[in-house]
């Protein structure tokens, strides 16, 4: 299940993210990095400073910040499918976050044993069985066994049969058959109606039995945390709604590795309010993805400078289902009359930062199984016009595009109060009004993020989603017609993704799956990629195994049991 990310310079990104000592960089500006292509090497996009948790002081503080906690706690739901609500329940809930699988920094997946001890597959007879040998000590907070009882329930919440839940995506759970004990149940024997590939489609994230149905799904996390039905090395001590503060311990409950620290904070701030933070040391590390945010950090005392990849795939987010954009050729005449490279100057400038245009919202350019699928090749004003005009569109009084007396006009919704990122949409809007649109910008604070996009409340962001190593989860998120947001596709398409989880090579399947996002894209006009770019996190200096981390990590933390600070 891909995050939804915002382009912000704070925002903790997930799945698919982004260092020099002492004081910061010189004036010049930061190391000249780029961004990697097929076949690249991907170490130069890691930098965690990274130390083994036995040589690290034991106990200590951390606090972040995050763009919004809450006001919805269910990261499997649309409105608390965000990157900061998936950072946020990292340290304390592994079961709800990783489940049974663990991803090294290239994405490779393999069974998380906190959870699943072993993971086997087995084909006979065109049918697959899956028998997942569950750790004897993994429970939930309450005492509540992780057991067959779990995944059946996972199954059940995600599988998509009942409409009445607000599920992200089914994935390949509505392929699956039964989820029944084997020999006990700490032994779970997954039958499906079709081979899954890869097998980590199937239970990263498990779902507590309790949460079995839509109306606890959908509205008992708001507001409410429900620690009690999570599991991991931190537990919640405090919890304060007004102050927008989370406070985490050890848990005594966790049967895995111990952490290194004995305390983590997450604040709710806005991005400007972090940049204070970090240089009053109120906050130990901060991102500086924009200029103004990086020339605002450098020189702060004590700071490494940590710089990778975002994994991150977006900026052209169209809501197809508000009435400005239901017409696909305003769609497609918005990609067309978007500059990307001009749009990506002025995100990246100063920042030291280069990459080729991306045309894939499912896997990074330097993934060997990446191609270029980005639907329009003519692009530029003229472009725009011109593809309006063939669909009866001309001129008002005003010289705005209009037909039957509609004219085309909506607004790009802009969060957070970072000005490059306010820079950037304005550049936007620019490109879109010379093509004779009326675009206009709804500003809005960082933490409505999470309510406004699980809501649907926009014409159009500069926002995008997590990107991961595998493409064959997202092609049914974003382009199942029954599936993604705004309910575009046919019954090809639909069929075509259908068959893609039964193909187990995969540099096969992930070629199916581009192609059919190739077609979607060129067809529909929902989602194009303006950008990945950088991970650059400002960090206290000594802190240990932090930062960009790639597949390995969600929130720049590959392992929250390793993470600390060094000796003194």
């Amino acid at each position: 299940m891909k995050k939804y990310l915002t382009i912000s310079g704070v925002a903790i990104a997930s799945a698919l993210m982004l260092t020099a000592c002492g004081g910061g960089t010189p004036s010049s500006g930061p190391e000249a990095q780029k961004a990697q292509s097929a076949g690249g090497d991907i170490s130069k996009l890691i930098s965690i400073n990274e130390k083994d948790p036995k040589d690290l002081e034991q106990g200590g503080t951390l606090t972040l910040a995050l763009g919004n906690i809450g006001p919805d706690f269910n990261g499997f739901s649309n409105v608390g499918n965000s990157s900061d609500n998936t950072a946020l329940h990292r340290p304390i809930d592994g079961a709800g976050t990783w489940g049974c699988w663990n991803f090294d920094y290239d994405g490779t997946a393999t069974p998380n044993k906190d959870f699943c001890e072993d993971v086997k597959s087995e084909i006979k007879n065109g049918k697959q069985t899956v028998t997942i040998k569950v750790n004897e000590k993994a429970a939930f907070n309450d005492g509540t066994p992780i057991d067959v009882k779990t995944f059946e329930n996972t199954w059940k919440m995600l599988q998509g049969k009942n409409k009445d839940i607000d599920i992200v995506s089914s994935g390949a759970y509505e392929f699956v058959d039964s989820v029944k004990a084997g020999a006990n149940d700490k032994e779970v024997i997954v039958t499906t109606t079709q081979p899954v590939y890869p097998l980590d489609a199937l239970f990263t994230g498990l779902i507590h039995p309790k949460v079995n149905t839509p109306e606890i799904f959908n509205t008992g996390f708001s507001g409410n945390m429900h620690p009690e039905w999570m599991a991991g090395p931190f537990k919640v001590d405090a919890y304060d709604a007004a102050a927008k503060t989370v406070t985490m311990v050890p848990n005594d409950k966790w049967w895995g590795a111990k952490p290194v620290l004995s305390k983590v904070v997450f604040r709710q701030m806005e991005p400007s309010a972090t940049i204070a933070a970090f240089k009053n040391g109120e906050i130990d590390a901060t991102g500086g993805r924009t200029l103004t945010r990086y020339k605002q950090l450098e020189g702060t005392k004590d700071t490494d400078i940590r710089r990778g990849q975002r994994l991150f795939a977006g900026g052209l987010n169209l809501n197809a289902k508000r009435a400005s954009l239901t017409d696909v050729a305003v769609r497609k005449a918005v990609f067309a009359a978007v500059d990307r490279e001009a749009i990506r100057k002025v995100r990246f400038n100063g920042l030291n930062w280069e990459e080729e245009s991306s045309g894939s919202m499912m896997l990074m350019p330097f993934s060997k199984n990446y191609q270029d699928n980005y639907p329009v090749k003519e692009s530029g004003p003229e472009a725009a016009s011109k593809i309006l005009t063939e669909a009866g569109y001309a001129p008002n009084s005003t010289g705005i595009m209009e037909k039957d007396g509609k004219p085309v006009a909506f607004k790009i919704t802009n969060f957070g109060d970072d000005p490059t990122s306010l820079a950037t949409t304005q550049t936007l809007q620019k490109q879109l009004q010379a093509a004779g649109m009326d675009v206009g910008i709804d500003q809005k604070g960082d933490a409505e993020f999470g309510k406004i996009i699980g809501s649907r409340e926009f014409d159009m962001t500069i926002s995008g989603y997590t990107v991961g190593s595998d493409a064959t989860d997202a092609v049914k998120q974003y382009y199942d017609s029954k599936t993604n947001e705004n309910g575009l596709g046919d019954a090809e398409l639909d069929a075509e993704i259908a068959k893609l989880s039964s193909i187990e090579d995969n540099a096969e399947r992930n070629k199916a799956a581009m192609e059919v996002e190739k077609k979607h894209m060129a067809k529909y006009y929902s989602m194009g990629v303006v950008m990945n770019g950088p991970e650059i996190q400002f960090v206290r200096k000594g802190l240990a195994n932090y930062g960009p981390s790639l597949f390995k990590s969600l929130s720049n933390v590959p392992d929250w049991t390793t993470i600390g600070w060094e000796k003194k």
